[in-house]
């Protein structure tokens, strides 16, 4: 088992290096390029995108608040508690800049993206509107839309799957609560049990379909990142002599080539801009998913509300985490990684419970991953085969909570990078070139003057 999977490890480090080159291409590149052709402006409408966010429309779909809740449950948790903590693991305190320039630009794709999922969607048969990157690449791009759809939804199946929650609620309860000091049982026995309570407890939320999933996660979420950004925010306040210097260590740490030991500096570039992507999703193609099911009449509305989700979960929260990881000096120890970084920073910064009741946060944080993650990979089956079939795509997820739970971090963290580097191939290429129909609406509103 233990040569299988470290020959699976080899396999994907081979696979993702070339990957990795297109990833950044197509995010950054791409997300330049709407920058410029938005010349910015969207970046300074944050006042507007907070307002827009609590009013509703009289249509059908769900709320702008219920759309954005549900992709920041997604988002904001273990990729940015656990994620960050592996980013600094890999390639020091450094990586953290990179991250949030890869923020900034994610909050332009963002906008684009999710303005596209409003501005080219379907409707289901009882009226719901169904949008998402494989309906703006089927009904824009004429010629090649079809083709990159299905491309993209069959990369979302992999993508989308819960390897890397499941694997990090896992390997939490058996670092923190140490079952084996209660009970007899192998760390594999133990990491079966809690897929298979996982995956039982999501199902209750998942086989319920989009609404209750939205209904959930809008109350979940904003409690817990609450909680999180009080706690994380405390931390900082008792540790303020250590803040301005660990930040200018980061900087210095950003163009420092010794730090760089993923591949030199472009390996450090590289690894920022991969776990912002997967914190933050930004060129993935998983929020339009989501916010293409608004009530929002037009494209530009939903787009400014969805612009919101980087900068909550990256630019904030991976901010308050990393930093809190470099403060308390955890990541300086090589046999940590990931969670267990994460949850000793906090033991150390906390009065030594901090591990404990951020344990509470990631368990929230992680199953309302597990519930929105679903809703992904049925809208990719559905594309695939029939509107009607996608829900089955639930056993199959369902299924591999389990398998999730028992492989190592580095297998999962191979097939997500690998998933979304292809998920972000066809997505990018869409925003581009649909990046004129966004321009139009932009300039038929006058730019939103609310």
């Amino acid at each position: 088992m233990s040569h299988w999977i470290f020959t699976l490890e080899n396999l994907f480090k081979l696979i993702i290096r070339p990957l990795e080159w297109v990833m950044l291409v197509a995010v950054i590149g791409g997300g330049v390029f709407l920058l410029v052709h938005s010349k910015g402006i969207p970046l300074l409408k944050l006042k507007p995108a907070f307002r827009l966010l609590f009013l509703k429309e009289k249509a059908q779909g769900i709320s702008r608040f219920q759309a954005l809740s549900a992709v920041l449950a997604a988002t904001v948790g273990l990729g940015n508690i656990s994620g960050v903590a592996i980013a600094i693991h890999m390639g020091g305190p450094g990586v953290l800049v990179w991250m949030w320039l890869t923020a900034l630009i994610g909050m332009i794709i963002k906008f684009y993206s999710c303005t596209l999922a409003v501005q080219l969607r379907e409707k289901e048969t009882n009226g719901d509107p169904l949008g998402g990157p494989m309906f703006y690449m089927q009904l824009g791009i004429k010629k090649w839309g079809k083709p990159l759809a299905i491309w993209f939804s069959v990369a979302g199946l992999f993508g989308v799957l819960p390897a890397f929650t499941a694997n990090q609620l896992t390997q939490t309860f058996i670092n923190v609560v140490q079952p084996d000091s209660i009970v007899t049982l192998g760390a594999f026995q133990w990491k079966f049990i809690i897929g298979i309570l996982l995956s039982i407890s999501s199902s209750f939320v998942i086989f319920g379909g989009l609404k209750s999933i939205v209904r959930v996660t809008s109350n979940l979420v904003p409690a817990m990142v609450g909680l999180y950004l009080m706690m994380g925010i405390f931390i900082l306040f008792s540790n303020s002599q250590m803040v301005f210097p660990t930040i200018g260590l980061i900087f210095r740490e950003a163009f420092n080539m010794e730090t760089a030991v993923t591949g030199g500096f472009w390996g450090l570039v590289i690894l920022g801009v991969r776990r912002a992507v997967f914190s933050n999703e930004s060129g993935v193609g998983n929020a339009p998913m989501y916010h293409g099911q608004s009530q929002s009449s037009m494209g530009t509305d939903e787009g400014l509300v969805a612009m919101l989700g980087p900068l909550l979960d990256t630019v904030l929260v991976c901010s308050i985490t990393g930093l809190i990881v470099i403060i308390s000096g955890a990541y300086l120890l090589p046999d940590l990684n990931g969670i267990v970084l994460t949850l000793e920073a906090f033991r150390r910064l906390f009065y030594g419970i901090g591990d404990q009741l951020l344990l509470l946060m990631v368990f929230v944080f992680g199953v309302s991953t597990l519930f929105t993650y679903s809703y992904y990979g049925v809208k990719c089956f559905g594309f695939l085969t029939h509107k009607k079939w996608g829900h089955y795509y639930n056993y199959f997820y369902v299924g591999s909570i389990i398998l999730s739970a028992l492989v190592t971090v580095e297998v999962v963290i191979g097939i997500i990078d690998i998933a979304f580097a292809l998920m972000c191939i066809p997505n990018m290429f869409a925003l581009v070139y649909l990046a004129k129909g966004v321009k139009k609406e932009m300039r038929e509103r006058k730019w939103l003057r609310y």
